[in-house]
């Protein structure tokens, strides 16, 4: 039985406006621009993609499952994200060699060192 990944779910109080903020930071493509469910992808026919979803509660504890990002230049991405208006996040990581942010809903990602770093 073959398996295609084909999206990661986030659940978000404004898809619309959470999505455009991520497609904006990874440069990546709407495929998708509905209120209740947004989608964004590498390419219109890339997967995986991100899709988010429209619920009611807010986020209120460390995410369970997160995204890492592999840049070839950290402090630059870290600086381009926090301008872009994420924010640092403090998930007890301590002093490591990735930097923990939160997008503008408050979902943490990290920005790893790239490779051979």
């Amino acid at each position: 039985m073959a398996l295609t990944w084909e999206q990661v779910i986030v659940d978000a109080a404004d898809p619309g406006s959470l999505g455009r903020w991520w497609a904006n930071a990874l440069g990546w493509v709407v495929v998708n621009d509905d209120p209740e469910e947004f989608e964004i992808r590498p390419a219109p026919d890339r997967v995986p993609g991100l899709l988010f979803v429209r619920v009611p509660e807010p986020k209120t504890l460390k995410n369970r499952l997160h995204l890492d990002l592999r840049p070839d230049d950290q402090d630059a991405a870290v600086a381009r994200f926090l301008h872009l208006g994420a924010s640092r996040a403090d998930v007890g990581q301590g002093d490591e060699s990735w930097t923990v942010l939160a997008d503008p809903e408050g979902n943490e990602f990290c920005v790893l060192s790239s490779r051979g770093s």
